[in-house]
């Protein structure tokens, strides 16, 4: 009987379809799997549906022996060690897609909020400070027409310019490759890193966390960043250096920030970036509507399905499993 380990129950009926394809063991708690017992849950595996807070390394692998699919509920596959997955022939199932609109959504709500002080103005309501309407209270940076920087055109990141065509917004970007369809549709323009950090008024973080993009944004990004500027990370938290990041906001050498991620994540309460009223953190609500959510289940369960009936998963992280497949 092929056996099937869920390490966080999903919204939706994703569990449910599962059980057509298994016997499904799901972690009850609401909380991250702790790792000694997925270590010892994942022995007699099959297939593995997980979450971006679960490291599935060499350790994992090595205590799954029938372990032939996994499926993560996120796009990103930094948990995952894809090499040796692909090395062992297990195939691994992502979700794009299906979250690239929500996660758009918040990266604006998240610039808005950074840019136009929103948090600062709720804190300082619900504080009782508000007696009367002041020319000079809370003043915040412009959006409309500004200048936006986003580092990393992938799918996510297109649809944040998208987005600022409506706030006619000038875009620039910079990618690891030029993308001449987007630059044509939208109007966007190729820039180096170096150059977008000294041009943007506002700079969203949205590129994969590789060894390459590791603490990326560090205390040489932010000397080259306009002193009224604003940073906004939807990607992964690693990628901002976030002593750095601390540093920045404490000097002016940026006016404000807003994360959906964090380094390390979650975020701990003693963190001194949460102590800055410049600085808006939220956890990590990228993709975190229902419909969304539900999707990215649903999806997860597709790839896990496929996967372990030896199918192609509607959407592979590393379809070369397949290559090697055919070759053997």
């Amino acid at each position: 009987m092929t056996r099937i380990v869920v390490t966080r129950r999903p919204p939706g009926s994703a569990v449910e379809r599962l059980e057509n394809a298994g016997t499904v063991w799901t972690w009850p708690e609401d909380r991250a799997l702790p790792r000694d017992r997925l270590l010892a849950e994942i022995r007699e595996a099959d297939g593995l549906l997980c979450m971006l807070t679960d490291s599935i390394d060499t350790d994992v692998l090595d205590a799954a022996p029938r372990l032939r699919a996994i499926s993560t509920m996120a796009v990103g596959t930094d948990n995952i060690d894809l090499v040796a997955c692909t090395r062992r022939g297990i195939a691994v199932g992502h979700t794009p897609d299906v979250l690239t609109e929500a996660t758009a959504d918040m990266a604006f709500a998240l610039l808005l909020s950074a840019a136009r002080r929103v948090v600062e103005g709720v804190d300082y309501v619900k504080a009782g400070k508000w007696q009367r309407w002041e020319p000079a209270l809370l003043l915040g940076a412009q959006v409309h027409a500004t200048t936006l920087g986003i580092i990393g055109l992938g799918r996510i990141g297109t649809a944040v310019a998208k987005r600022a065509v409506g706030f006619e917004m000038q875009v620039r970007y910079s990618s690891r490759s030029r993308r001449p369809q987007v630059e044509a549709a939208l109007g966007v323009e190729h820039r180096t890193l170096q150059a977008l950090l000294e041009e943007a008024d506002h700079v969203l973080v949205a590129c994969p966390l590789t060894a390459e993009t590791h603490h990326l944004i560090g205390k040489d990004a932010f000397r080259r960043m306009k002193p009224t500027a604003t940073l906004t990370n939807i990607a992964r938290g690693a990628i901002v250096d976030p002593r750095a990041l601390e540093w920045a906001l404490r000097t002016g050498e940026i006016a404000a920030a807003a994360l959906d991620v964090t380094d390390p994540e979650p975020i701990p309460p003693d963190d001194p970036l949460l102590t800055l009223p410049n600085c808006v953190v939220v956890p990590h609500l990228g993709s975190a509507t229902v419909a969304t959510r539900i999707a990215m289940a649903d999806l997860a369960a597709e790839n896990l399905i496929a996967g372990l009936r030896g199918d192609p998963m509607p959407a592979c992280a590393n379809p070369e499993v397949y290559r090697r497949q055919e070759r053997r």
